[in-house]
């Protein structure tokens, strides 16, 4: 699998660039803000999805692990593929969305293009009880070194998409809001801090 580029812009397309690494272009689909910041000739890096069917093989792009890791998240989804989660990542912030959905704000959502409010609500179903049973099972399993409730808040954010370290580090920054308070909570008060970041 193909997890990363980092080459030349040999093309910049209205859905896609290609990035050449060692004589090869790969083609790659990525969000908007990407595509109008790639220049042809300049040097860029990103974090890549390798998605392989049996009838199609393509790569999906982005500049952070954060955005990968939320849009495989968002693959998991019922009714979403691909090019839904990608204009769901590319839409804003990673932090942000993540936000909108554990507060079950549906607009953020419907403001997409191609979102309905029937997926919005599906997105927010399946995201929101994804967390609650990282929590759990965070719990249930304990995590070392985490004090209270720390750990269903770190569970929650690698959920997420997030690395250990930065979980751990949102959860310590939001405080007693970050360990007090119903699961929920905690986790909201610790993406804002992200989301400030």
């Amino acid at each position: 699998m193909i997890a990363s580029l980092d080459g030349i812009v040999a093309a910049v397309g209205f859905d896609a660039l290609v990035i050449e690494v060692g004589g090869v272009g790969y083609r790659v689909f990525a969000a908007p803000a990407i595509l109008a910041s790639a220049v042809p000739g300049g040097r860029l890096k990103l974090h890549t999805y390798h998605l392989v069917r049996e009838d199609q093989q393509a790569l999906y792009g982005f500049r952070s692990d954060d955005d990968l890791g939320f849009f495989t998240l968002l693959l998991t989804v019922t009714g979403v593929g691909p090019k839904v989660a990608l204009a769901i990542v590319g839409s804003r912030p990673t932090p942000d969305l993540q936000l909108a959905i554990m507060a079950q704000d549906q607009a953020v959502l419907t403001a997409i293009p191609g979102i309905g409010k029937k997926l919005a609500e599906r997105v927010i179903f399946e995201l929101k009880e994804k967390v609650a049973a990282a929590g759990v099972s965070a719990s249930a399993l304990g995590v070392p070194g985490a004090p209270g409730g720390e750990g269903e808040v770190v569970a929650a954010l690698q959920a997420l998409g997030y690395s250990l370290a930065e979980a751990r580090a949102a959860t310590r920054a939001a405080g007693p809001a970050g360990v007090e308070g119903s699961l929920e909570d905690r986790v909201k008060a610790a993406l804002r801090g992200l989301l400030r970041d």
